[in-house]
């Protein structure tokens, strides 16, 4: 079966791989043996080593991360990290602040806290097409993303977002109290039709579409496109102006992947129309 995704570590004398037959494999460098051999169970997509560590992730087709921990010729399975909806496309991983950054078909990057071990995680949604690949500016601390159409963000890692709520589990409305479609004994009691369930991205509550009309960008929690927001969230957040933390541009050709070169503040865009295109990002750098 065909090789997805390929790692050398000089510091451990590995060679990581993962496959078209789900599994992930990893060899001695300088004798080709087979040190050990993991099942992921879903189509591989992406794979990030933390050397010094020896923690290994692996994204698969299904939005999962599986994180292991290697020894020399075994592992342990530590978690899987389950919050995307579609197929991780991209993993890069910060060692310095212990983040790793997922993209994901779904069009949402994810920023999760490895090593605070407390299992937060941040969304930045500025994409409005698939994530096709992720690059990190370590020194700068900027991450480039790319989607399929073209757009290109850099986005400012260095700043403090709020984290992601969980969304909230109701049969009724929690601002208006009117109950969802499937919640047919208070339908039955109020003489109504039920409501679609909707949540508000600020606070996470379940809320009928009256109650979540507005919509509105809110970088602080990474939001730079326009979010469903609840009445209440929007009074208090509607007449704020925000700032925004990821810089766009338009490349204008279908993106299959990106290079960055830190220092040389330039970066290689490879698309679909068969150029490649070099920029410059300097500015976005600083």
């Amino acid at each position: 079966m065909g090789v997805i995704d390929i790692i050398f570590s000089l510091n451990c004398e590995w060679l990581l791989s993962i496959g078209k037959d789900k599994k992930f494999v990893w060899l001695c460098s300088e004798t080709t043996r087979r040190l050990g051999c993991f099942d992921v169970g879903e189509f591989c997509t992406s794979l990030q080593f933390d050397s010094p560590a020896k923690y290994v992730f692996i994204g698969d087709n299904a939005g999962n991360i599986s994180v292991l921990r290697l020894r020399d010729n075994s592992y342990e399975l530590i978690t899987r990290l389950s919050a995307h909806s579609g197929c991780i496309k991209s993993l890069v991983w910060d060692a310095e602040r212990q983040l790793l950054f997922s993209g994901s078909h779904d069009q949402l990057i994810i920023e999760w806290d490895i090593g605070s071990k407390r299992g937060s995680a941040i969304e930045l949604f500025g994409h409005g097409s698939r994530i096709v690949d992720l690059k990190l500016a370590s020194g700068f601390k900027r991450l480039f993303s790319a989607d399929e159409s073209g757009l290109v963000l850099c986005w400012n890692t260095d700043v403090s977002r709020k984290e992601t709520p969980r969304w909230a589990t109701s049969d009724i409305c929690q601002q208006c109290d009117s109950p969802f479609f499937w919640n047919v004994k208070d339908m039955w009691t109020k003489k109504i039709v039920g409501a679609r369930q909707h949540h508000c991205r600020v606070c996470g509550r379940a809320v009928c579409d009256k109650c979540s009309k507005h919509e509105l960008k809110y970088p602080p929690m990474g939001y730079e496109r326009e979010i469903r927001l609840c009445d209440r969230c929007f009074d208090e957040l509607g007449n704020q102006t925000f700032e925004p933390l990821a810089i766009p541009h338009e490349t204008r050709h279908r993106i299959i992947c990106i290079s960055l070169d830190e220092m040389a503040g330039k970066l290689l865009t490879v698309g679909t129309d068969k150029f490649l295109k070099i920029w410059d990002v300097k500015k976005a750098l600083q």
